[in-house]
């Protein structure tokens, strides 16, 4: 059973930055891509950013060139650094194993507003 445990979220002006933090434990092991998704209020649950296993990072459009990906495989955690954020970033941010079982965490929420 894997878990996910968020943090770094908060409230933020347009502009602003975040860094969050996503640790796994459990069975889990570093062979895995982990992945940075998002929901936001009245909205389906998207995926924002993908890190594989070897270190290939994907992004959504609307997210690329203003938030990056890392991870510490060591530490079975990954990072997502956001800058320049915009009102249409809000929502609760969550990590994942795409196309795995693994349940859910609370996940942190990222609120920009003025």
């Amino acid at each position: 059973q894997v878990q996910f445990v968020e943090s770094g979220g908060g409230l933020v002006q347009p502009g602003g930055s975040l860094r969050l933090s996503c640790s796994a434990s459990g069975s889990i092991s570093s062979i895995y891509g982990m992945g940075w998704y998002r929901q936001a209020p009245g909205k389906q649950r998207e995926l924002v950013a993908y890190i594989s296993n070897g270190g290939s990072i994907n992004y959504a459009e609307s997210v690329k060139g203003r938030f990056t990906i890392s991870r510490d495989n060591g530490e079975k955690t990954i990072y997502l650094q956001m800058n320049s954020l915009k009102p249409e970033d809000t929502a609760v941010y969550y990590c994942n194993i795409p196309g795995s079982s693994s349940q859910w965490g609370q996940g942190t929420q990222v609120t920009v507003s003025s």
